[in-house]
Parts: C-alpha cells; sequence; structure tokens
C-alpha cells in the first residue's frame, strides 16, 4: 500500500491539510465552491446551522446545514492553479487516512458545484443570464501535467478547436474537461419548481489563464492574436457554442473527474464581451443562483 511522504502530502500539526486547514471530519460530501472568500459568507447566511468555519490566506470554509442538506462552502480564490490545491487537498482529505498516509480502501465520492462570475460571449448570454458549462476549455495547461488526462478529455473537440484558432504552440495545449452530466441535469432542472425558475443557458465554457490577455482583453501590451475573441466566438461543436469565459471550470472538471467525483460549473454573467456591457454591481443579483444550487445540490 502506497504511503504519501510528508513533503508530498502536507498535514499540519492540528491534523489539517497544508493550504485548507480543514481536517477530514470537517468536509462534507456536497461542496459549492465560489471564488471570493466573501462569498462564502453570502452562501453559509442561508444554512439553518453552522457547524465549523475555517480561514486560510484565500481558502475561506463554512460547514453546515441547509434543509436537513450537510454541505460545505469554500472559497478558491481566482485560478485554475488554486483548483489544484483545493481539489487536491479535498480529495485527500476524503479518501487518505491522515494517521497513517495510505489511500483509505473504499472511495468517497464528492459531489462540487462552483458556483461564479463570468463574461459571456454570445448574444443569447446577456447580463444576468445564468450559464452551465457542459464543457471547459482550459487555456491554462494544469490537466496536461497529470496522467490519464486523454481518457477524461473530448479529443475530438480539442482538435476542431485548435485547427479552428490556427493555436500558437508557444500557448501550449488546451484541453477539453467534461462535466459530470448527471449533476448537470440536476442542477438545471427546469421542472423543478424553486425561487428562481431555474433558467440556464448550456454550453463550453474557456476556463482562461488570466483575466486580460488571455481573455482578449488588450490595455498596454497587444495580444499574440488579435483576433482570438472572434474566433471563439464563432467555434461550434455539436450544435453547441462558447458562451462564456471564466478561470476555474477547466481544472474542476479535470481533476475531479480523474479523482473519481462529480463537478460542474455554473456562472452568472455580469460582462458581455459581444456588446462590451459590464455590471458591477451584480452581488446582490447572484443570491438567486446560490439558492439555486442549495435547493438542487
Amino acid at each position: 500500500m502506497k504511503t504519501f511522504a510528508p513533503s508530498e502530502l502536507i498535514i499540519n500539526d492540528d491534523g489539517s491539510a497544508f493550504h485548507l486547514h480543514l481536517r477530514p471530519e470537517q468536509l462534507a460530501d456536497k461542496v459549492i465552491l465560489v471564488g471570493d472568500p466573501g462569498r462564502v459568507t453570502t452562501v453559509a447566511s442561508h444554512f439553518d446551522k453552522i457547524e465549523c468555519e475555517v480561514q486560510s490566506r484565500e481558502f475561506h470554509t463554512i460547514t453546515g446545514t441547509y434543509q436537513g442538506k450537510r454541505i460545505t462552502v469554500q472559497s478558491t480564490g481566482i485560478g485554475c492553479d488554486n483548483i489544484d490545491i483545493v481539489m487536491t487537498e479535498q480529495d485527500a482529505l476524503a479518501n487518505i487516512d491522515f494517521n497513517t498516509r495510505t489511500e483509505k480502501p473504499e472511495h468517497r465520492q464528492l459531489t462540487l458545484v462552483r458556483i461564479g462570475t463570468c463574461g459571456g460571449l454570445q448574444p443569447e448570454t446577456p447580463i444576468g443570464t445564468f450559464v452551465a458549462s457542459v464543457k471547459s476549455i482550459g487555456f491554462d495547461g494544469l490537466l496536461n501535467y497529470y496522467a490519464g488526462r486523454n481518457e477524461v478529455c473530448d479529443l475530438d473537440m480539442e482538435a476542431a478547436f485548435v485547427k479552428h484558432m490556427n493555436w500558437s504552440p508557444l500557448k501550449g495545449a488546451p484541453y477539453v474537461a467534461v462535466a459530470d452530466q448527471s449533476l448537470i441535469e440536476q442542477i438545471t432542472d427546469s421542472s423543478l419548481a424553486d425561487i428562481t425558475g431555474g433558467g440556464f443557458v448550456k454550453g463550453y465554457t474557456i476556463a482562461a489563464g488570466g483575466f486580460y490577455g488571455p481573455q482578449g482583453r488588450q490595455i498596454r501590451i497587444p495580444i499574440q492574436d488579435p483576433e482570438q475573441n472572434v474566433k471563439v466566438e464563432a467555434f461550434a461543436y455539436n450544435n453547441l457554442k462558447i458562451c462564456n469565459f471564466e478561470m476555474e471550470s477547466s481544472a474542476l472538471a479535470g481533476l475531479s473527474a480523474l479523482l473519481g467525483h462529480k463537478a460542474m460549473t455554473c456562472c452568472m454573467v455580469i460582462a458581455n464581451r459581444y456588446a462590451q456591457e459590464m455590471n458591477t454591481n451584480y452581488k446582490n443579483s447572484i443570491d438567486d443562483l446560490i439558492k439555486l444550487v442549495l435547493n438542487r445540490i
């Protein structure tokens, strides 16, 4: 049985995971992920009971109950590199015995829903739209560091995207991670009665490796491909288009699939790049998406 060395799986003196500072018993099977540490408090404000609260760096965690469901809400900060930390340490909390540093004999599956904000890329994704990411195109390259990435990615779509974009190899290979289909259907089921009605646009998402240049924004530095976003908006595959830019969905979907967990990302559009519009006062309206996910997870 493999033993994970202290230099590889770092456990704090109090028995918690190195970055998250969470102990195994503090993690629920149902997890909501948000980027902003402040949004953790917003989500937890709907809980009937709070069990524990832990904060370390950008990783703010609250575990409690909502309508009888035990749920953990945790912030990841910004970017796929942070998702690498969060997913690896959450899986370790669930599936590694911290006392013996060995893998547990029975796999514990987590259900993870990321609630985020994004930039819409199509006329049908105006500000306020809820987008469910069916597949995510990772510009970040994270999954390429892991064995088995081909088994959890859509390789045909990757090839079609690279050809369509005339992709520069200097950027590193993009990958197409697939979200858990059953979880998408559960969260987007419009037949369920709740406070929002639950309307979603389903499509593809680009998880960019940055907010400015990787998403086609030109401030003072010109970008490598000035036509990037025009080509992104025009890409279609199996009758779906790329709906939005964000920065975490590809790593979440890909790592969860490799680790045997169920995960998806749903975002509210706060900027429409196509129409060049932005809503900076979105924090109140995203509460509808939070309540929808809490009801359906």
